[in-house]
């Protein structure tokens, strides 16, 4: 297997040569149609194939999308069989001993260089420069920016390798922060507050000076990974690409700032933002699967364009899961367990599930050594880099096992004690987090589903089970609580803490609070545990779409009522009603003109496997 690609293009060659590849001849546009073809690829089985546009209308430049988006793909990128082995040769570094004679010193050598071979290399002329455009010729329209949803504010560079420098200490950083194209010479710089691209410029608004920016579109693999990578501050990523590639990421330094960037990039946009310049930026359909709210940030100012003579754009779509991000973010959680088990060995495995977009839950399989152990590894995430943004923890035992979803959720809730075993907070959240009352602050949830240990308070004795009642007698029941209650559902799970999952049609006035006391006072609801409300138009059934959900529009401290051994969570919208006065964000909805017209052009653009 190939483990290091000289450029994107080498990529796409052996995406190609492996099936894994569709070209796409017909001509489309770039305004949602790409959208909509990609959305259909990327939730087929298995993620679908890398697509490549070839005849894009409004720009002569093909785009490439979905590149990451399967198991195989994201493997074939890192050039490794499964992510767990490139996690292992984390682990094979940051696990070294120091040498204790000449002879270990000796047996390390060989390691010893093989780290200098990841460090950048400096070259003088470079493809990503073939082509030039300056000063009155810089014009970003002649590239095939994609509108990617409905409502977004306009055409959004969503895979760009964004290098800035600090102004302290002089470090790189490569990070990924869409840029929406506002006119032929600016854009947005979407830096978010915990960026280290937000952190520099934060150095340069203090020295009142203009910051240098670079963006490289159509990297290697490797390299637009690294730049989704959480690393701590003042770690180059390019040094992590090198890591991954085996061979380091060749540079050169850009024609109109000082700053450098991959040579071998598709496109290079040189430019600056100003230290006190802001412009409002959004809309945009975002990994959550809703619209991003619209917001003031930096403006990137384009000094020069440069590409390579036959370019190709990278560019990747997100939206509700599960889409190409949600590979990336996998390789994340391999790649990145050896480093969070540095500080906390106790940790055997992690997972963040798809449907909670990466910061809204993670469940950790823990060896539990003394009581209280799972409070502390809960309080240590929520303090950890990046992980800090989880809103809810779940605790596991190591025989847990993640690959089999359907009973890691029965395993939680067969063992979980819900008048003992949850912890709710406040902390931190992710800027994309719409559930909390406040923005970046709200509710944050623990969740010990591990084995009482000796020491540890024992988890109540719980009541035999009660017969399921028929769905007459649980509609009867439902009706008696109120008319809005209009559906139900009972997934089929074996569990001690049953789960009733409700559409309530929300009227502005009625909230999920109000329903709480009638709900778990109907006798003949008694054999359920737990009551989720949702929506009224959601589709109960839908397991995915229900636990996308649920992760989402719950803020723990406001929707989760508790009543001894039984709880009801509001996963529905809110509103004021529900002392909820933020937007509340739109789901992500293609425009079902679009939708029909790639339908009908199905056959012409060979993608009757996607449909």
């Amino acid at each position: 297997m190939k483990t290091a690609y000289k450029n994107l293009q080498e990529f796409i060659s052996v995406l190609e040569e492996a099936g894994e590849l569709k070209r796409i001849q017909a001509p489309v546009s770039k305004d949602l149609e790409i959208t909509q073809i990609t959305d259909l690829a990327s939730k087929s089985p298995g993620g679908g194939k890398a697509l490549l546009f070839e005849r894009v209308e409004e720009s002569p430049f093909p785009v490439l999308t979905n590149a990451f988006g399967s198991d195989r793909r994201i493997c074939m990128s890192f050039g490794v069989p499964d992510l767990d082995s490139l996690a292992a040769r984390v682990r094979q570094f940051i696990e070294l001993e120091p040498p204790k004679s000449l002879k270990d010193a000796l047996r390390l050598l060989p390691m010893g260089l093989d780290l200098l071979r990841f460090l950048p290399r400096k070259l003088k002329r470079a493809p990503c420069q073939e082509v030039v455009h300056m000063g009155e010729d810089v014009d970003l329209s002649i590239l095939p920016v994609l509108t990617c949803w409905p409502q977004d504010g306009g055409p959004f560079i969503t895979l760009p390798v964004v290098i800035t420098r600090s102004l302290v200490t002089g470090r790189r950083n490569a990070g990924m922060y869409r840029l929406q194209v506002f006119d032929r010479y600016t854009t947005g710089m979407h830096w978010h507050i915990h960026k280290d691209g937000s952190h520099y410029f934060h150095e340069y608004r203090k020295a009142r000076k203009r910051m240098p920016v670079a963006v490289a579109i159509g990297t290697d693999p490797a390299t637009t990974y690294a730049a989704t990578a959480p690393l701590p501050r003042g770690v180059d990523e390019m040094m992590l690409a090198g890591f991954i590639r085996r061979k380091p990421v060749p540079m050169v330094r850009c024609l109109t700032v000082d700053l450098e960037v991959p040579a071998e990039a598709e496109f290079v946009l040189e430019g600056y933002v100003e230290p006190d310049e802001l412009r409002e930026e959004g809309p945009f359909g975002d990994h959550t699967g809703y619209y991003s709210l619209v917001g003031d940030y930096p403006v990137f100012h384009v000094t020069a364009i440069t590409h390579r003579h036959h370019p190709v754009y990278s560019a990747t779509i997100v939206g509700r899961p599960p889409m190409e991000d949600c590979y990336l973010a996998k390789a994340t959680e391999r790649i990145f367990l050896p480093l969070l088990n540095t500080v906390l060995p106790e940790i055997r495995d992690f997972w963040m599930p798809w449907e909670g977009v990466f910061h809204n839950i993670t469940v950790i399989s823990m060896q539990k050594e003394y009581p209280g152990h799972a409070r502390r590894v809960m309080s240590a995430i929520w303090g950890q880099g990046q992980m800090s943004f989880c809103k809810a923890v779940v605790l596991v035992d190591p025989d847990v096992d993640f690959h089999q979803p359907a009973r890691v959720l029965e395993a939680i809730l067969n063992e979980v004690d819900l008048g003992t075993d949850l912890y709710v907070t406040e902390g931190i959240l992710d800027v994309l987090d719409h559930s909390a009352p406040e923005a970046l602050f709200g509710g944050k949830l623990g969740i010990d589903a591990t084995h009482r240990l000796e020491g540890e308070k024992n988890r109540s004795e719980p009541p035999p089970p009660s017969p399921i009642p028929p769905a007459e007698k649980i509609e009867n029941a439902l009706r008696a609580v109120s008319d809005l209650l209009t559906a139900f559902y009972v997934p089929e799970l074996n569990v001690r803490n049953r789960l009733l999952l409700l559409n309530l049609h929300k009227d502005g006035k009625i909230t999920g609070r109000r329903l709480v006391p009638k709900l778990l006072a109907q006798g003949d609801l008694e054999a359920f545990s737990i009551f989720i409300l949702y929506d009224h138009n959601i589709d109960l059934k839908d397991s995915s779409l229900v636990l996308w959900k649920v992760f989402n529009n719950v803020d723990p401290k406001r929707d989760l009522i508790r009543k001894e051994n039984r709880i009801v969570i509001d996963a529905t919208k809110k509103g004021r009603e529900d002392d909820h006065d933020r937007p509340w964000p739109d789901d992500i909805v293609m425009d079902p003109e679009i939708v029909e017209r790639v339908k009908r052009r199905a056959k012409e653009l060979g993608i009757e496997e996607f449909l």
